[in-house]
């Protein structure tokens, strides 16, 4: 029996296996028109036929948003001056995509007369929440589908039966099934040989980058500058930002960096297995890093470290649009001012090696560091600092305590024993 309460729905739609078999089941279950939204975000050859693709599965039709520039300079700069990196590895590529799709998911669904969107996440993933979450800050009222939730599909390869029966066109095979997701960003890979956590990543998965052995004999050197945390030139040569993340990808790629084997906590309590490639994304992070080390003091820098992290589970967990992670964007943001400069990297087989910076705001000075130079540091002032500093634990000797809660003496529970 169909269900009648949509009219028309908006579907997030990228033409991989599990929307192109989502949109014929809409129109089955719900009897409603379909209309595919597809944000560009650097997919590149992902998008080609992708209308004809979408057509041809019953969509009345497909919508393509241009994004690759909104989505490096309002998303990815902005998560690069955080520092933001999820469990030690994961720089979010996927994370951070997903309110910027859904904000223009909501926006298409207002032009076209939608009450409903739609998307392709599986109930066991982090997609689903970024998603939602998203809907509902922007737009509650539209009804949310999620097809995965609701139908009798319970595998990649029943939904590849389900594509085969209704005649849709897909890629995806049994023998080779990796669940992908490309984007100006970066490419992640899960399922198929992944889902074994013990088998090394075959070299033929890997889409962006060479193999470390199989990169260049020959370093390379690169300058990047930023102007107040953001990068806007590379080799002296100024880009627009997707411009400088695609640049940047087909270097680090073509010298094997960017790779990021994880095993990670997924918001909903189960952990999953899957391999990054963000070359561009692993060189800026460094060159951040770098220039920050250089301009900020240690308290800013220390807590800034700290907030990164929360930034990056805010993005992980669907977070973006929420008052906690606008608070903590204006707090990174003031401290980037001074992050003006330049870096210099070598980059090879695999590693991005700093070897040089400079900038107006450095807060290295030769004369303060040098050991030598008693103008600007006076030596002895040390020994007054060092008496202050280590006051307590002068205090405790004196006392006869113990240095180290280890020594402490241990409660003599023998006088409690019931006779």
């Amino acid at each position: 029996m169909k269900k009648t309460e949509v009219k028309k729905v908006v579907l997030a739609y990228s033409g991989g296996l599990d929307t192109s078999v989502i949109v014929p089941w809409l129109i089955e279950n719900y009897g409603c028109e379909v209309v595919c939204f597809t944000a560009d975000l650097g997919q590149g050859e992902e998008l080609d036929g992708l209308e004809a693709k979408a057509l041809a599965s019953g969509a009345s039709q497909l919508v393509v948003r241009d994004l690759r520039e909104e989505f490096a300079a309002d998303y990815l700069f902005p998560m690069l001056r955080a520092g933001a990196v999820y469990e030690r590895k994961y720089l979010l590529g996927t994370s951070v995509a997903r309110p910027l799709t859904a904000k223009h998911q909501v926006e298409v669904a207002h032009q076209v007369g939608a009450d409903a969107v739609a998307h392709g996440a599986t109930g066991k993933g982090n997609d689903q929440v970024r998603f939602e979450l998203t809907y509902a800050a922007l737009d509650p009222r539209l009804k949310v589908i999620a097809p995965w939730r609701e139908w009798e599909l319970r595998s990649r390869e029943d939904a590849i039966e389900y594509a085969k029966k209704h005649n849709v066109p897909i890629t995806a095979t049994r023998k080779t099934i990796y669940s992908r997701d490309a984007n100006l960003w970066h490419i992640s890979h899960e399922g198929g040989p992944l889902e074994d956590t013990w088998l090394e990543p075959e070299e033929a998965m890997f889409m962006l980058s060479v193999s470390p052995e199989d990169a260049p004999d020959e370093p390379q050197t690169i300058e990047i500058e930023f102007d107040s945390g953001t990068p806007v030139a590379l080799d002296g040569q100024r880009l627009s930002p997707a411009e400088f993340i695609a640049e940047l990808n087909a270097l680090g790629g073509r010298h094997g960096i960017g790779r990021a084997d994880l095993v990670e906590n997924r918001l909903v309590g189960m952990k999953s297995h899957g391999v990054y490639e963000t070359p561009g994304g692993a060189i800026l992070y460094q060159a951040h890093r770098e220039l920050e080390s250089l301009v900020l003091d240690g308290a800013t820098l220390q807590y800034k470290d700290i907030v990164a992290l929360k930034y990056a589970e805010l993005i992980y967990n669907g977070l973006w649009f929420t008052p906690l992670r606008e608070a903590l964007a204006a707090f990174v943001d003031s401290t980037q001012g001074p992050v003006t400069g330049s870096v210099r990297l070598k980059l090879y087989k695999g590693s991005v090696t700093p070897v040089g910076r400079k900038s107006p705001f450095s807060l290295y000075r030769e004369d303060f560091a040098t050991f030598g130079r008693e103008d600007v540091y006076d030596q002895s002032d040390a020994q007054g600092f060092i008496h202050l500093y280590g006051l307590p634990l002068k205090v405790r000797a004196l006392n006869g305590l113990p240095t180290s809660g280890l020594n402490m003496p241990k409660p003599d529970y023998s006088r409690f024993k019931r006779d």
